[in-house]
């Protein structure tokens, strides 16, 4: 048995992402290279139960092969496959050299290699989303659902190319991830229920099968249905990639979503700004050198797992081209997806961990409404008058700004000054006039859509 020490793997999710023991209890069920054996292992089993529920083989040989199986070792295999080169052969070889003679014709029965390989990846990427990224995602959903209906009224100012705009209330802000999070779990979820598998043999012709089924494909959905997957419409040697392609584009755009949710997060950080912080535990250190640091390690590290996984979306599409019914070079560009899927959930647990205990600054929110506070009013200004029949409504508000910035006066002390305008005024209602004196009555109905949008996806979640 190999064994060794993490720090001296090579890949940082093992050495340095993996380190919360939960975690990688929860991780390697279904993505090490263990669970993977295991896996495979399922399928050889499911193929021999159906034989003998079909009068293929002997009842209890499907007996026998449920029992030797549970223990085969993933170093026993690679052991094996140091002398077949053939890594499938090997878990064959494994599982005949522990069953009987009677059991030994039926194993691997009729199938190719990537029956096994392409129907033990759909079987464990469906059981992955289902049993820990759907409900790693609907935590995190929970968490931010709540942080958005706690701070629906907080008024915020709004932030477009990086400057002040209208306002909105934080919970709105936080609203955006919850609707867009939302959207992307709905969308792991139904790409995983369309993870297929085959049992069709080398060149998905059924060819060997058909010599003792009629309809061999009914063959192939009796044992699929052992493990709870389907068959595509049509496979070569392998499965058709775009269904495994699919799966993995829905978790990659939904780290692009947890990475634009950790950059604006971070950017409300900055010390100019610093309308939130990150928990810092007594003994935490922001700099090497700068002892008063506290940077939003957190953050950056959400987006700099999806700086590296992100573009390995590009081998699932190059992974889509395989020369006639199969060529080689998905073989190991393949086995780096549980990668993806440790780093993604790795990004997920994290900002987990941070949005629980997250601090917002009022103080700083305030402050940094009053930046622009004055100027907040040129966009209610501009359209009311509009609307009163003002045939010029925007320059007068863009020259009046600009006086504003002049003279020094406030935006809101030169409008009643202005015979121009003073026509047009007398028209305002008393709640539009109301908001040219108070700018923070100026969120529209940014509350207000934050419940829905809670709602909303409180429903579809059934959370």
């Amino acid at each position: 048995m190999i064994r060794r020490n993490i720090f001296e793997n090579i890949s940082p999710l093992d050495h340095r992402y993996s380190l919360r023991e939960e975690e990688y209890q929860d991780y390697k069920k279904y993505l090490s290279e263990k669970a993977r054996i295991a896996y495979q292992l399922q399928v050889e089993v499911a193929l021999v139960k159906v034989l003998a529920k079909r009068g293929i083989c002997p009842a209890e040989v499907a007996g026998e092969l449920l029992e030797v199986v549970k223990d085969i070792t993933v170093e026993e295999v690679y052991q094996e496959e140091k002398k077949t080169r053939h890594d499938i052969r090997a878990l064959v070889n494994c599982i005949q050299k522990r069953v009987s003679d009677q059991g030994k014709p039926y194993v691997h029965f009729t199938t190719t290699s990537f029956d096994i390989v392409d129907t033990a990846n759909s079987l464990r990427l469906k059981e992955t989303s289902r049993e820990l990224i759907i409900p790693t995602l609907i935590k995190l959903e929970k968490i931010l659902m709540d942080l958005a209906d706690r701070e629906k009224e907080t008024v915020q100012i709004g932030r477009t190319h990086g400057q002040h705009a209208v306002p909105v209330t934080f919970g709105f802000t936080i609203a955006e991830y919850v609707s867009r999070l939302g959207n992307r779990i709905e969308e792991i979820g139904k790409k995983s229920q369309l993870l297929r598998g085959k049992i069709a043999g080398a060149v998905g012709a059924y060819n060997a099968s058909h010599l003792f089924f009629a309809e061999p494909d009914e063959f192939e959905a009796e044992v699929l249905a052992e493990l709870g997957l389907k068959a595509g419409s049509h496979s070569t040697q392998i499965v058709e990639p775009e269904y495994v392609t699919d799966f993995v584009h829905s978790i990659v755009s939904c780290f692009g979503v947890l990475a634009n949710l950790s950059d604006d997060m971070r950017h409300l950080q900055r010390s100019e700004i610093a309308e939130i912080g990150e928990y810092f535990d007594k003994d935490q250190v922001g700099s090497s050198t700068m002892p008063h640091k506290r940077n939003p390690i957190n953050y950056e590290n959400v987006k700099s797992l999806w700086k590296e996984f992100m573009p390995r979306m590009i081998t699932l599409y190059q992974d889509q081209i395989s020369e006639h019914q199969r060529d080689l070079t998905n073989s190991a560009s393949g086995r780096f997806i549980p990668e993806i899927v440790v780093g993604f959930l790795s990004a997920a647990n994290r900002l987990i961990r941070v949005f629980s205990k997250l601090a917002v600054d009022y103080d700083n929110i305030k402050k940094n409404f009053a930046l622009n506070k004055e100027m907040i009013v040129a966009e209610p200004l501009y359209i009311l008058l509009a609307s009163y029949g003002h045939p010029d409504a925007h320059e007068a508000v863009r020259r009046l700004t600009l006086e504003a910035q002049e003279s020094g006066k406030t935006l809101r002390e030169l409008i009643p000054e202005k015979d121009e305008l003073k026509a047009y005024l007398k028209r305002f209602t008393a709640r539009q006039r109301e908001i040219l004196v108070n700018p923070e009555e100026y969120t529209g109905i940014a509350a207000t859509k934050t419940e829905a949008v809670i709602k909303k996806w409180q429903e579809r979640l059934k959370i």
